[in-house]
This record gives structure tokens, C-alpha cells and sequence, in this order.
């Protein structure tokens, strides 16, 4: 077991608090929630980072991204779509200032998906 993940943090993003808690939250999130929260990680990171600035598109950055990935990382909740794999292993390779930052961006993602969600949910109640 290699050092960083001791006996407290299992995961690269149990060391951070609200990371891990916005991860979890995205984790339990639907498909159509998880993609959303992915394309804004994406974009946000595309925003403060130079290293992604020359791509043009979303998906130029995700097959630079999966280039550099390890085939054997698809055991993971976030492997299954490539979207949202591409965006947390970008989370992964941000410095942790940026983790911070983007944990706290992920949170107000997520957390106004699930108002979004329950107020359609409340219109279609009322509209019944």
C-alpha cells in the first residue's frame, strides 16, 4: 500500500474533506447529473489550467487525457463513462491548491443539479 493512502484516506481524494464528500455525492448522483458535473469540472479546469488551453473542444482534451491513462483503471465508479473518468483524472493531476478550489466548484455543482432536479420534479406536480 503505497504511503499517501494510509488507514484514513483509502481513496487519492479522502484527504480532503469536501472533496471526498463531494465525490461521494456525485458518486450516488444519476448518469445525466454525473455528465453534467463532468463537463463543468472540465470546463473549470480547462479555465485555470494552461496546460489543457491549446484544445479547442471537450473532446480533444478527453483523448488527451485517456492517452495518458492506465488501461487497467476501469474498476472505478467514475470509469464507466468517459466523460466523467476523463474529468476526475483531471481533477487527480491538478495540484492540491486547485483540488481545493475545484472541490468547492464541484460541491455548487452538484449540489444546484439536485435543486434543478427537485424543483422539475415539483413543476411536474403541479402540472398533474
Amino acid at each position: 500500500m503505497k504511503e499517501e493512502y494510509s488507514n484514513h484516506h483509502r481513496r487519492w481524494y479522502d484527504k480532503d474533506p469536501i472533496l471526498s464528500r463531494s465525490m461521494k455525492t456525485l458518486e450516488a448522483s444519476d448518469d445525466e447529473t454525473q455528465i453534467k458535473v463532468a463537463l463543468n469540472l472540465i470546463k473549470i479546469i480547462v479555465e485555470h489550467n494552461i496546460a489543457f488551453s491549446e484544445y479547442t473542444d471537450v473532446n480533444e482534451i478527453i483523448e488527451a487525457v485517456e492517452e495518458g491513462m492506465d488501461e487497467r483503471a476501469n474498476s472505478r465508479w467514475y470509469d464507466i463513462d468517459r466523460t466523467v473518468r476523463t474529468a476526475i483524472n483531471m481533477l487527480q493531476s491538478s495540484p492540491p491548491e486547485m483540488q481545493k478550489i475545484l472541490a468547492k466548484e464541484m460541491a455548487k455543482i452538484v449540489i444546484d443539479k439536485i435543486k434543478e432536479d427537485k424543483d422539475v420534479q415539483a413543476l411536474k406536480e403541479e402540472l398533474e
